[in-house]
């Protein structure tokens, strides 16, 4: 039994304005099939079995914090013309500078039209094939745990695992990696943005949700009622939901 990473899943108050946003940063399309706005490439929405990890925004009447969100989107180039190609398109759509406390790196920290942190890499021979998205990056106090926790919850297997940063990907070697990055500081406020997994076919969700128990994770009341997902928080947590096929 295994869950399988699918979406990134993003609260905006204006969902539709940040999902177009997001299409067009990435080069993809974003897509309406509820009151979310899904965003992934060209070719149509594929669900329950998307090809890729996409995005999924998500309307909420509270606008983000000023606090810096402790999970964000790393966006792949593939040279330093590519690199500037995409910050520019990304600043087109809406994106603005911030300061994190970067200092001079060669990467470009922007964030979204809601404040939504994201970083514009410059080109890395680990990100060469996993698309747009290079990394979903989490801010934690044991990358070591952490890489333990959702390898043991996810299909993801270990591509990194050292005391200040570990990785996991697809065991297929597709698409991008999730990143554990230790980073001073404890969680304050409820994650903007956290990952949605979803079973594989055939497997019971709900055996699934009592195997993410007993690996650590927490039951998480959000205000969501009776809805056909689970929302957990992982030993340091941060929220994640593990979503029904249908």
């Amino acid at each position: 039994m295994a869950l399988r990473p699918v979406q990134v899943n993003i609260k905006a108050v204006d969902a539709a304005a940040v999902g177009r946003f997001w299409a067009e940063a990435l080069g993809w399309c974003a897509y309406r099939p509820g009151v979310t706005a899904y965003v992934g490439p060209a070719g149509g929405l594929v669900w329950p079995d998307p090809v890729v990890l996409g995005i999924d925004v998500v309307p909420v009447p509270e606008p983000k914090s000023a606090t810096k969100n402790r999970v964000h989107l790393d966006l792949a180039t593939t040279s330093a013309a590519h690199q500037a190609e995409v910050v520019a398109r990304a600043k087109a759509a809406g994106a603005t500078p911030v300061d994190v406390g970067q200092g001079d790196v060669p990467w470009t920290v922007l964030a979204d039209p809601e404040g939504n942190e994201f970083c514009v890499l410059e080109p890395r021979e680990v990100y060469r094939d996993t698309g747009p998205i290079a990394a979903v990056v989490v801010d934690c106090a044991d990358p070591r745990a952490m890489a333990r926790f959702w390898g043991a919850a996810t299909d993801w297997t270990p591509h990194e695992v050292a005391d200040e940063l570990s990785s996991l990907r697809s065991a297929e070697g597709a698409g991008p990696f999730l990143e554990f990055l230790r980073t001073p500081g404890a969680k304050t406020v409820p994650d903007r943005v956290h990952l949605d997994l979803l079973p594989s076919p055939g497997d019971d969700r709900s055996a699934e949700v009592d195997r993410l128990r007993a690996l650590g994770a927490t039951d998480l009341d959000l205000g969501q009622g009776d809805v056909p997902w689970t929302c957990l928080s992982d030993p340091e947590g941060h929220e994640f939901c593990v979503l029904a096929r249908s």
